[in-house]
């Protein structure tokens, strides 16, 4: 029976909402770029890099992510990982993918912005033509940076504006709250950029994050967000504007004591538009269906509620009305033929 679920799912016409770029450099790619660029790296083998992936909290996992990043110098380099992404997912029933990336962990070691959004953007073009899969991008500031870093990378995304669909807010939580970022966000969305942010799991003073990017900054996604279960008035009011939580379960169980399973179907349960995604699948080893059986397995979820997810995804997502509706209809024919 857990075979027939996991074909399901890998079939299962999805969208993924959290993905990071640079969070999907495999150890393999990652020595092919080391090559392509003439960059001696510490590990001899894709062995040696995989015993580098012990994390026990966000900060441990950020000491291992930014500097596997050097590797990413050329435009064809952020080409190629994107567009490896972008095929393991088809092959993971993703249909549509809004994508993250994190320009100032790129232009602050020299490497300029152009270079990396036209990487990015001419892979998704090249996902759309020969794979049939769209995709959009996401800027996000680094919090444990300044706002005017911050806003500085704004204004030098602006001339790229047709190519970025939203912003968003990541890197280490912890004092960093979204109030710090409130001005950079007012003028993204001035600017026409839809909000997003993370406030990950299990972080110092969560709810009140939770709550300023509800209520302050007015965000029109949240992402992890998990821990809203424990303010009643935050989750009724997420319901009520329609605000969807974009969690990664496989993720959460590396960098916290479980995957939140309980509380994701909870939310899922309550009425929240939650979505279930895969992070940095290169370093959790868990790409979006596997996060889907984790979660089914861990939270007992049933077939039904799998394919509310994916209806989730889609409802969530940034795409038009009747791109949302021709997906769902692509949901619908799947089931009744697979079902």
């Amino acid at each position: 029976m857990a075979s027939d679920l996991a074909a399901f799912v890998r079939g299962l016409p999805k969208a993924e909402l959290h993905l990071h770029l640079e969070g999907t450099l495999e150890p393999e790619l990652k020595f092919r770029l080391a090559r392509r660029n003439g960059i001696e790296l510490p590990e001899k083998s894709v062995e040696e890099v995989e015993q580098t992936y012990r994390f026990h909290d966000l900060t441990s996992f950020l000491q291992v992510y930014y500097p596997a990043m050097r590797v990413l110098q050329r435009p064809e380099d952020f080409h190629d990982l994107a567009f490896d992404y972008l095929r393991r997912a088809h092959g993971q029933g993703v249909r549509h993918a809004e994508l993250f990336f994190d320009p100032q962990a790129h232009t602050g070691r020299g490497v300029p912005f152009p270079t990396v959004i036209s990487g990015y953007r001419s892979a998704i073009a090249r996902a759309r033509r020969e794979l049939g899969t769209s995709a959009e991008l996401i800027l996000c500031f680094l919090r444990d940076h300044s706002a005017e870093y911050a806003m500085a990378t704004l204004l030098e995304a602006l001339p790229y504006k047709s190519w970025i669909l939203g912003v968003g807010l990541d890197s280490d939580e912890r004092g960093n709250p979204p109030s710090k970022f409130a001005a950079v966000f007012e003028r993204a969305r001035a600017e026409g950029f839809l909000l997003t942010m993370h406030c990950d799991i299990d972080q110092p003073d969560s709810i009140e994050h939770i709550r300023q990017a509800l209520e302050d900054i007015a965000v029109d996604r949240l992402d992890h967000g998990t821990n809203i279960v424990e303010d009643d008035r935050l989750v009724e009011l997420a319901c009520s504007k329609g605000i969807a939580l974009t969690c990664c379960p496989v993720s959460n169980s590396f960098v916290t004591a479980q995957m939140k399973a309980e509380e994701i179907v909870g939310l899922l349960s309550r009425g929240l538009t939650v979505t279930v995604n895969s992070d940095d699948p290169a370093y959790f080893g868990a790409y979006v269906a596997d996060n889907y059986l984790a979660l089914a397995e861990q939270g007992g979820l049933g077939t039904d509620q799998v394919v509310e997810l994916a209806r989730n995804s889609f409802r969530a997502s940034w795409i038009t009305p009747a791109r949302q509706d021709a997906y769902l209809r692509e949901i619908d024919d799947y089931v009744a033929a697979n079902g």
